[in-house]
């Protein structure tokens, strides 16, 4: 049984512009089922360096940043770990003892998922997007090993600085030919006024090799749907997300959980559509 909530809890946090309850359910039932004497809550603050004073001065173990404060925290911590540096962007702090670490998560589970579907880093990629998730995913490209890679956003001055930064090329639209690696990195498929487009063009999904999208809402967008349909290797933003929460709760109380706990975990979460697409996707 988790131990009732009293002087040794830990409290872990999150801080976002606009807080969601999906972290906040993962975490906790992760506690429950570990039965660990945590609490998770979302924040959202007008103040960012007094609410960064806050975790160290009442201990708070771990903090999640959303946006819009990733990069305005930095400043805020003592020290970046490499994934945070990577893309000079923190999603994580983890107070030890007073010292606050950066880690960026969202790197992290970028890393981890391509490894874990074995995507070879002489395969070219196309990746369309040059947001802070776009940041995340190139740079965990770059690590991995990817060479040849190009990076489509109409953007020119966020797009050509993203690809310069990381050695790969820019254009502002899709050229006529695709790539065996298809990354969407934007809005594109999402719940809302987007949500039946499509991020690349069937004939470009038709003659890749592995489709990877980073939406998360729904977790099989057009794109994964159409990929799926044509038997190619899928990664999902649903995959991305629970992956960078997990190992938030790693850093957080040093404990792994299994498969089952995480699943139960998503279930709470993201309810069964998410769970469903993740076992899907694992299959």
């Amino acid at each position: 049984m988790k131990p009732p909530i009293g002087r040794d809890t830990k409290l872990c946090m999150s801080l976002s512009g606009r807080p969601g309850n999906a972290g906040s359910r993962l975490h906790n039932r992760l506690y429950e089922l570990l039965e660990l004497d945590y609490i998770y809550k979302s924040f959202s603050t007008t103040d960012l360096p007094a609410a960064i004073g806050g975790v160290r001065a009442l201990g708070i173990r771990g903090c999640a940043i959303s946006m819009p404060f990733k990069e305005a925290v930095i400043p805020l911590i003592d020290r970046m770990e490499p994934s945070a540096r990577a893309i000079e962007s923190v999603n994580t702090i983890v107070n030890d003892d007073g010292v606050l670490i950066g880690h960026n998560t969202d790197y992290i589970a970028a890393r981890t998922v391509l490894a874990q579907r074995g995507v070879d880093p002489a395969t070219p990629f196309l990746l369309r997007g040059s947001g802070g998730m776009a940041r995340a995913v190139v740079a965990a490209l770059r690590d991995s090993g990817f060479t040849d890679g190009t990076v489509v956003a109409r953007n020119e001055e966020a797009g050509r600085r993203l690809a310069e930064e990381y050695g790969y090329r820019w254009r502002a639209d899709l050229p006529g030919q695709g790539a065996p690696l298809l990354i969407n990195v934007t809005p594109l498929g999402m719940e809302g006024p987007d949500s039946a487009a499509l991020a690349f063009p069937e004939a470009m999904i038709d003659a890749c090799a592995v489709a990877f999208d980073v939406v998360a809402l729904p977790p099989e967008t057009p794109f994964l749907k159409a990929a799926r349909a044509r038997g190619k290797t899928v990664i999902s933003g649903a995959e991305v997300i629970v992956l960078q929460a997990i190992e938030q709760f790693v850093l957080y109380t040093g404990i792994r959980p299994s498969a089952a706990d995480m699943r139960e975990a998503v279930l709470a979460a993201h309810g069964p559509a998410t769970a469903d697409a993740l076992a899907l996707s694992a299959g």
